[in-house]
């Protein structure tokens, strides 16, 4: 029987899995596993037994504590684990949704403005002007897909409007002082990726989006000023054009701030999620706990196991550890690991829908035959 072939389809072309799994996930030791975060303390862990096992058998007497004590540490750890694990799932649950509502703020909001950018005669025409306007809004509302993108990665967007009144070569060599580094946006995306270049010296992540920004626009990271933030204000100065032009009467320009309103709460969210960490008290607690129950362990099983002693306490490293580690990766889901969330292609699956749109709404605009779906009719 020949391999299944999975071929996406849009939607969700991008943000789909592109091939089924050929291998069972109980034999997968790489791609998405957490094995490379937990072998070293199993390992350590497995050493530790076997040392004990060793002094138990050649050197002292009795190592061995009763086995009684392993439920009542067991409990503590299975609690510490289970809340660690409820909230960083939580918090990748909370990061998805509210990726969803932008995505959906900017679904609504596009097709708000392109059905409403009509002529007011219905045998007219829109102005060059007011087409330029319509069409630079609706890539503005896919940029603010990948500013939020690149901001909550901790990387630059464009180059900060402070460098523009200096000589390029005072530009480079500001842009590498130290302060930079110290600066609340920090450079972390790696610089082999297609997407990133190089601007005045400093390491940006543009390529993927610079033609949907407006010709000019320059950035005030560098002054605390999210580039996501700095674009919605282009959104509702949009919104302010189109009540003028009678394309919005006064209820609906108000629903259409909200929806703006919505999309920065929920970028908003998303950046709470990213700036605030587990509690560091929990954290080492959580640390010294599983360091004492896998220690303890080794004395609690040497007398009735023996040298089975060490594959038991490496399971049991092996289990506990590793459910740690999958909560590691789901505190922070906005990066670029396996578990994390898929935001390239989520971002890029609904680039594609609003640039279709965009593109139909153009033919029409222009009396082009190819509006062939009839969507702006």
């Amino acid at each position: 029987m020949p391999p299944q072939i999975r071929r996406p389809t849009y939607p969700l072309a991008h943000a789909a899995r592109h091939k089924p799994r050929r291998i069972p996930l109980v034999l997968r030791f790489y791609k998405g596993a957490i094995h490379n975060l937990i072998i070293v303390p199993v390992t350590l862990h497995s050493l530790f037994t076997v040392l004990v096992v060793y002094l138990d058998r050649n050197v002292v007497s009795s190592l061995g504590l009763p086995p009684t004590i392993i439920p009542s540490l067991s409990i503590v750890v299975g609690l510490m684990l289970v809340f660690r694990n409820q909230t960083s799932y939580d918090r990748f649950w909370t990061g998805r949704n509210c990726l969803t509502t932008v995505g959906t703020c900017v679904r609504n909001l596009t097709r708000s403005f392109l059905v409403a950018a009509r002529p007011k005669d219905d045998g007219g025409t829109l102005t060059d002007e007011e087409m330029r306007d319509t069409e630079k809004v609706v890539r503005v509302l896919v940029a603010v897909l990948y500013a939020i993108k690149h901001n909550l990665r901790a990387e630059f967007n464009i180059p900060p409007a402070s460098l523009v009144h200096f000589s390029p070569q005072a530009r480079d060599h500001m842009s590498r002082r130290p302060s930079y580094s110290d600066s609340p946006i920090t450079i972390s995306r790696p610089a082999s990726r297609a997407d990133s270049s190089i601007e005045n010296g400093l390491e940006t992540a543009k390529d993927e989006y610079v033609s949907l920004l407006p010709d000019g626009l320059l950035g005030f990271e560098d002054q605390g000023l999210g580039l996501p933030l700095q674009l919605t204000v282009l959104i509702e100065g949009f919104i302010r054009r189109g009540f003028r032009r009678e394309w919005f009467h006064g209820p609906q320009a108000s629903q259409l701030t909200v929806q703006v309103n919505t999309l920065v709460d929920a970028y908003g969210r998303m950046e709470t999620i990213r700036s605030t960490p587990i509690p560091v008290a929990h954290l080492i607690h959580q640390k010294q706990v599983l360091l004492l129950f896998n220690c303890v362990l080794p004395f609690a099983t040497v007398d009735d196991f023996g040298w089975w002693a060490v594959p038991i306490v490496a399971i049991v490293a092996f289990t506990l550890y590793g459910i740690e580690g999958i909560g590691v990766q789901l505190e922070d889901p906005f990066g670029y690991d396996r578990n994390d969330i898929k935001m390239d292609g989520i971002i890029e699956d609904t680039r594609q829908e609003v640039m279709v749109l965009l593109e139909e709404w153009r033919a029409k605009a222009q009396g082009r035959s190819e509006d062939l779906g009839g969507m702006f009719d």
